[in-house]
């Protein structure tokens, strides 16, 4: 069983910086592809970045270029660094842990980009 709680979100106005942790619990970090997802009002739950466990990453397009995901195995933590912070970035930032076989998900942690 593994438990996901995610850290750091907060309000910051338009071209700030904001980094998300999330932590997670129980055995075999190393071994799940993580991911961060967010859910704007009103919309759709979407795939932001993802880390797999051989670390390649993935990243939304509407993100490339100002979001960084990575992992530190140690802690069992995943963090997303967001610079460049657009109003419409606004959202609840998910953790998500899979190992295929089964999904954890967190409560998320709300950004809001306004000034």
């Amino acid at each position: 069983q593994v438990q996901v709680v995610e850290f750091g979100g907060g309000l910051v106005q338009p071209g700030g910086s904001l980094r998300l942790s999330c932590a997670a619990s129980g055995s075999g970090f190393n071994h799940y592809d993580m991911d961060w997802y967010r859910q704007a009002p009103g919309k759709q739950r979407e795939l932001v970045a993802q880390i797999q466990n051989d670390e390649t990453t993935y990243y939304t397009a509407p993100v490339k270029g100002r979001f960084t995901i990575t992992r530190d195995n140690a802690k069992n933590t995943v963090y997303l660094q967001m610079n460049s912070l657009k109003p419409e970035d606004t959202a609840v930032y998910y953790c998500h842990a899979t190992d295929y076989r089964t999904d954890y998900w967190g409560q998320g942690t709300r950004v809001t980009v306004s000034s």
